[in-house]
């Protein structure tokens, strides 16, 4: 399986930038969008952190197909396959490239904060931004193992230092069963509280985590119908 190098590994330094600053140079294991807060954002913090109760159960409309990314050929090969929003732009990550490329020590680290989280490594992110929205949908794998997807799922966000309230439940699709979050997290820097949601499955490569989460709440709920076009359209890659 072929890996390209993404956002990731070119934008590296600027990543590790701003997600000291919308996290309050959070840990290690920190998951991150890379692309940051806004400071006017933080007079929505009150109504951030009611959001993400209230709108927890809300089904988003699923997005309109863009295109299909997992198969051989396709902008990110990996383990599962599933279909991508109209405009979204899907590029691959080589994160052990992103990683020797960093150069000095302290970017080194940097590059294993951004790219690893619990017992998965990132290894395709699918870009928002074309499609007007600020954020990104996430894929990250890791190796086979006995772990079954609500456990990995659960080491993904322990290792977030920032993930609080977590939600689990039971899913399927494409003849797959899995596990889904939704918890929030939060920027002890901005006082500002934000959705994200998850969900893993295991496949014979090993499990597979999507993740998405987005500048904030807001954006995180215009992003919804992407993720759950990808989550409907799952399946093991033949």
């Amino acid at each position: 399986m072929r890996f390209g190098v993404g956002n990731v590994g070119r934008g590296l330094a600027v990543a590790a930038l701003l997600t000291g600053v919308a996290t309050g140079c959070g840990d290690a294991g920190q998951s991150s969008d890379g692309s940051g807060a806004t400071a006017g954002k933080t007079a929505e913090a009150g109504k951030t952190a009611g959001a993400a109760t209230a709108g927890a159960g809300a089904t988003a409309e699923v997005a309109a197909r863009g295109g299909s990314i997992g198969a051989d050929g396709s902008a990110c090969e990996l383990p599962v396959t599933f279909d991508i929003a109209e405009s979204w732009k899907a590029e691959a990550v080589d994160a052990a490239a992103a990683g020797d490329g960093a150069g000095e020590e302290l970017a080194a680290e940097l590059a294993d904060a951004l790219l690893h989280q619990g017992p998965v490594t990132m290894a395709c992110e699918v870009d928002a931004k074309p499609a007007g929205n600020i954020g990104f949908l996430r894929v990250w794998t890791g190796k086979p193992g006995d772990a079954d997807a609500r456990a990995v799922l659960e080491d993904f966000v322990g290792a977030d230092s920032t993930a609080s309230r977590p939600r689990y439940s039971r899913f399927e699709a494409g003849g797959l069963t899995g596990a889904e979050v939704r918890y929030v997290t939060t920027s002890k820097l901005l006082e500002e509280t934000k959705e994200e949601r998850a969900l893993a499955v295991t496949t014979r490569e090993g499990p597979v985590v999507l993740h998405l989460g987005g500048m904030d709440t807001e954006e995180h709920q215009a992003m919804l119908p992407a993720y759950d076009l990808a989550k409907s359209t799952l399946k093991a890659t033949a």
